[in-house]
């Protein structure tokens, strides 16, 4: 289609904790954390009263506890959550077809070509969240813009219950000054990596040279290339349910040990939990993926009886899988854990997996 794309990205403001503030009236203003009870917990979200005291998603809940000690902690309601996320779908229906949800709190809507609305996005985004604050009671925070990456990058810069439009000509020198660390899809460990080559800001990530980075990172070094400059060619996916959930992190220097291998895993366990927990997801089969310096890829998995979405458990299931035999000595360059049989979170268990557990074999 001629013509720059015309693309949003909504974002539903502290979602799982004003769905509880929602519900019961005793929450409202009250600092809030939604998570599973016990000393391992995590937060999956916080409201924003909570957030004035320094609590955030992913904190463990004893810290968040230790942070503002008049938290109201209630367990998540997956169910209710999903009854919400269908509502604000079907709000996105009465304008594109093109809605790629990323989970249930957040999609990309491609209104190039729009059912409804007229020709502007921005009214569009105006539209949208009224609907979904009349529809839903809840809030949410839109950012509109010619692609997936800006438009998102827009979203996260006045929150919440705002719409922000980012033009690309405003967007060199924002991203320029911004920290690697701030890009969405570079994470902490990759962010580290940049930074440990002299590359920090997207500044320096634009003018980092593009084989540099594909050297670094392989095939999504491109990809950081062109976000840097604001490009991003990606199209919205509508109706892309997740099959699989995992992270991956390459190493600098290859691992030579069993032990280092295993030490790798609790980091790369955290940001998969983040990531189901963003889903509202857990899953039955998780697979560890090891790349060695020869470039040959072994990947391992199990089959268990609980769907599993903890980084504690994550990480003690995968080491389970990480063998001598299995690395028998040779240099890992890239470790990975990825949880597929995606479906609704159980309850959690008070062990590992109660004395159904077996340690999950190779092979």
């Amino acid at each position: 289609m001629a013509g720059p794309r015309k693309i949003i990205h909504v974002d539903m403001d502290a979602f799982y904790a004003s769905v509880e503030q929602r519900d019961d009236p005793r929450l409202r203003g009250q600092p809030v954390a939604v998570a599973w009870g016990g000393k391992r917990s995590v937060v999956l979200t916080a409201s924003y009263e909570a957030r004035v005291d320094g609590v955030r998603s992913a904190m463990p809940l004893y810290r968040a506890l230790e942070r503002c000690p008049d938290l109201r902690v209630v367990p998540p309601r997956f169910e209710a959550y999903r009854e919400v996320s269908a509502q604000v779908r079907e709000v996105f229906l009465r304008y594109t077809p093109l809605v790629e949800p990323l989970s249930l709190d957040e999609a990309y809507l491609d209104v190039t070509a729009p059912l409804t609305g007229g020709p502007s996005a921005t009214r569009i985004a105006e539209r949208i969240r009224a609907e979904m604050l009349s529809r839903t009671g809840l809030t949410a925070t839109a950012g509109v813009s010619v692609n997936k990456f800006l438009a998102k990058l827009a979203s996260g810069l006045n929150k919440p219950d705002a719409l922000t439009v980012l033009l690309p000509e405003q967007a060199g020198a924002l991203l320029a000054a911004l920290p690697t660390a701030d890009f969405h899809g570079i994470g902490p460990a990759t962010a580290r990596k940049l930074a440990a080559h002299g590359i920090q800001t997207g500044a320096d990530l634009r003018a980092a040279p593009p084989g540099q980075l594909v050297t670094l990172f392989g095939r999504v070094g491109e990809h950081f290339s062109r976000i840097a400059r604001g490009q991003d060619d990606r199209p919205v996916q509508p109706d892309r349910a997740p099959v699989s959930i995992g992270a991956e992190e390459t190493y600098a220097e290859d691992l030579r040990t069993l032990e280092q291998v295993r030490a790798a895993l609790p980091e790369l366990a955290r940001n998969v939990e983040r990531r189901l927990d963003r889903a509202g997801l857990a899953g039955r089969v998780v697979i560890l993926k090891l790349k060695f310096q020869d470039w040959t890829v072994l990947t391992r998995r199990v089959t268990l009886p609980h769907t599993v979405r903890t980084a504690e458990t994550l990480a003690r299931v995968a080491s389970g899988l990480v063998t001598p035999e299995l690395t028998a000595g040779r240099g890992v360059r890239l470790v990975g854990i990825t949880v597929s049989g995606l479906g609704v979170p159980t309850e959690p268990q008070p062990t590992l997996f109660g004395e159904a557990w077996e340690e999950p074999r190779s092979g």
